[in-house]
């Protein structure tokens, strides 16, 4: 048993990338395309730079003819490549994984640079609605509210126009709905639409004057 152990631990591991686990999706890779990746990528760590269809799928579930379509596909597709390379004068075929990770961090770039663009816009909105530059204390705000509250740019738009429609332009209310919102578990713009209007439909009942449902008796309309 212990010897059994320790040849598993002599086997090593094999580090996957967090940004990949999280990201694949977005990349346009399906499950059984990463795991292919994710085994290219052990048998290249193992120092194996060329597997047969036949060595990966023993570590899958697929077939080795369905093992075949999916490496087609992934070349094709821009996330594997097979390259020569020669040794002792003797030219032979590799995999690379460089086209997965070229495609990776020009994702992570682009996410960059739509949060960065989804800010800005963010502040402009906030100016435009306030008629006025924002003070140092209302842009930590708001950047306290992205970095650390994780609020979604969208989400924040949204609790703004919620303070404008019921006239409480203030970070105070502001930050107040925001913190209802994550606190009822609202994570989407439409999320945020149907809570703020059942709110406001709650509100109108509370402001409505009270009408007692027993008739009054009027003395004076009696002869």
């Amino acid at each position: 048993m212990d010897n059994e152990m320790i040849r598993f631990f002599r086997e090593g591991s094999v580090a996957i990338p967090r940004l990949l686990l999280t990201s694949y999706k977005t990349l346009g890779l399906n499950e059984t395309e990463f795991m292919l990746l994710l085994h290219i990528h052990s048998f290249l760590e193992q120092g194996i730079s060329f597997p047969t269809p036949d060595e990966i799928a023993a570590r899958m579930t697929i077939s080795s003819e369905m093992c075949m379509q999916q490496l087609r596909k992934l070349v094709q597709k821009g996330f594997l490549a097979i390259e020569e390379r020669m040794d002792d004068n003797i030219r032979s075929e590799c995999y690379s994984l460089d086209p997965l990770w070229e495609k990776l961090i020009r994702a992570v770039f682009q996410e960059q640079k739509q949060e960065e663009e989804q800010e800005e816009q963010l502040y402009t909105v906030f100016e435009h609605e306030f008629g006025r530059p924002l003070s140092p204390m209302e842009c930590e705000t708001l950047a306290m509210w992205m970095d650390q509250d994780e609020h979604d740019p969208i989400i924040i738009k949204a609790a703004l126009r919620e303070a404008v429609l019921s006239g409480k332009l203030n970070f105070r209310y502001i930050d107040r709905i925001l913190f209802e919102w994550k606190k009822n578990g609202i994570k989407t713009i439409e999320q945020a639409q149907q809570h703020a209007k059942k709110f406001r439909k709650n509100q109108l009942k509370q402001d409505q004057p009270y009408k007692p449902t027993v008739p009054i008796y009027n003395w004076l309309e009696q002869s």
